[in-house]
């Protein structure tokens, strides 16, 4: 049949009467068993009472804007994760096991873990917001399940507050024993530095800045010193020139006159140096030593011509010599000590100076293990230090949480006594089996009206053939078949009204039973 033939709704209401008319019997059989099978799925559906409790996570306004900085909370973000870990633990199951009245009948291990698991799946644990925790069980006893959520609650905030504690004392002991184990690195650490230091005395602050400038004196003594020297050797060469030109005698006296001459010139020259230098300078005490010489030669000179024969004299008696000889003679002494002690002082200095070049390459080479000591004296103590203010405050949050004054958690919502079963109930399946003990019926009969091919009203043969039809010939029932026709209703009716009857005790029975 094409889509143009297919029937008008319309025109389906009353071949759909006739059918429902004619099958009363196989509805009614169909609404029983429907209405039936969904009475007794209600009756007989397990019924799971659920009991809920809620915990709020507080913590202390007061103490912790005050501990800010000193005190670490251990609170938790995800809440929710933090309860399945704890309710979930083998410990609280086993705990459920007893506080459920499974325990009474000893179960094997094996049916032990069963249980467990299905304590599990029975248990929904949310945060429906940050600072709430709900615990839920289902049970089909509703008193179990009431003191079960009720022990579940008391069980998580018991091992919350053991948990925080466990892990307050452990990160304060962990820490303790770290500021141990550096505080002995840390002694160690001073205790290299100082064997070092006193191995090693040039291993000191500031010694190889006082090296460097130690050396640069020197270096500058050194260099004084050789102009100097130049200068002298210069000065010297000067005079021997000048003493090449000229004679050493120039007249011709007595010893006697010769020596007293020289007493004369070694006085001046001491009243010299007396001007420059005190009586113990080496150049004072070997004059007047000289001076004491001549004197002795001299008196011994006079007590030679007086007892000498008159006639005898010395070849050298009469001979003078020359004072410019003589005052160069004398200055070349002088610039030859100068030299000398220029000299004298430039390897002084030479010596010096190499002595604190070795100073400063063993300070060079000791910089290295002095710095790798400092260094890791100062990393030890910096790690110290900082280990101690962290143990400070591992000390006050160990406090806080043995004394419950940071984060707590109490039971905001406790768990009450289910009256009413959760889920699906009979008054579900009472309606929805009536519900579909009429509809699947009479949608059978629609779909029978609707998709059966045979011809049922005048307007459809018309459109199917084309042709008018001149007149219809109505069915007509005997009055056998009129008789079981009211029979067929009168037991399709009694069926639908055993069925509504059977509703109406139940309910009543569940109402005075409630």
């Amino acid at each position: 049949m094409t889509p143009e033939a297919m029937t008008p709704l319309t025109e389906l209401v009353p071949p759909f009467l006739r059918e429902a008319r004619r099958n009363r019997l196989v509805l009614a059989v169909l609404f029983v068993v429907i209405a039936t099978v969904a009475l007794a799925a209600g009756i007989f559906w397990p019924k799971a009472y659920v009991s809920s409790t809620t915990i709020l996570a507080q913590g202390s306004d007061i103490i912790q804007p005050l501990l800010e900085g000193r005190a670490v909370p251990t609170g938790v973000t995800d809440r929710a994760g933090l309860a399945r870990q704890v309710i979930f633990s083998r410990k609280v199951l086993e705990d459920a096991l007893a506080t459920g009245g499974w325990d009474k009948d000893n179960p094997s291990p094996v049916m032990r873990d069963r249980l467990m698991e299905q304590i599990k799946d029975r248990t929904t644990i949310s945060s429906p917001r940050p600072e709430l925790i709900e615990i839920a069980y289902r049970d089909p006893e509703p008193e179990r399940a009431h003191r079960i959520a009720a022990r579940f609650a008391e069980q998580f905030i018991d091992e919350s507050r053991l948990a925080k504690e466990r892990e307050s004392r452990e990160a304060f002991e962990f820490i303790d024993n770290q500021v141990k184990d550096y505080h002995r690195k840390l002694t160690g650490a001073e205790e290299g530095l100082l064997q070092f230091r006193s191995k090693n005395a040039d291993a000191q602050p500031g010694s190889a800045t006082d090296a460097t400038a130690r050396i640069g004196a020197l270096r500058t003594q050194v260099e004084q010193a050789r102009m100097q020297l130049m200068e002298q050797q210069s000065r010297e060469s000067a005079i021997v020139a000048q003493m090449s030109g000229e004679s050493e005698v120039t007249a011709v006296q007595t010893r006697e006159g010769l020596y007293r001459a020289q007493l004369i010139e070694l006085q001046s020259q001491l009243d010299r140096l007396l001007l420059t230098y005190t009586e113990q300078y080496p150049d004072v005490v070997r004059t007047r030593m000289q001076m004491q010489d001549i004197q002795r030669q001299l008196e011994a000179e006079q007590q030679r011509r007086a007892s000498a024969p008159a006639g005898q004299q010395s070849p050298f008696d009469n001979a003078q010599f020359n004072p410019l000889y003589q005052e160069l003679r004398l200055r070349l002494g002088e610039v030859r000590r100068e030299v000398a002690a220029t000299r004298s002082r430039m390897s002084a200095s030479e010596s010096m100076l190499a002595d604190e070049l070795d100073r400063s390459r063993r300070i060079a080479a000791s910089e290295g293990a002095l710095a790798e000591l400092t260094r890791d004296y100062e990393v030890n103590r910096d790690i110290y230090q900082d280990l101690l203010r962290r143990r400070e405050n591992a000390r006050v949050s160990m406090v806080l949480d043995e004394e419950q004054r940071g984060l707590q958690f109490r039971i905001q919502d406790p768990a009450a006594l289910p009256l009413r079963p959760s889920g699906l109930r009979l008054t579900h399946f009472a309606a929805a089996g009536l519900g579909l003990a009429f509809l699947v019926p009479f949608g059978l009969v629609f779909a029978l009206v609707r998709f059966d091919p045979r011809v049922r009203t005048a307007a459809q043969l018309e459109r199917a053939t084309g042709m008018k039809v001149l007149a219809t010939i109505p069915t007509y029932s005997t009055t056998r078949e009129k008789r079981r026709q009211r029979v067929r209703l009168a037991i399709a009716s009694l069926l639908v009204l055993g069925v509504l009857a059977g509703y109406a005790s139940v309910y009543w029975i569940r109402v005075l039973g409630a």
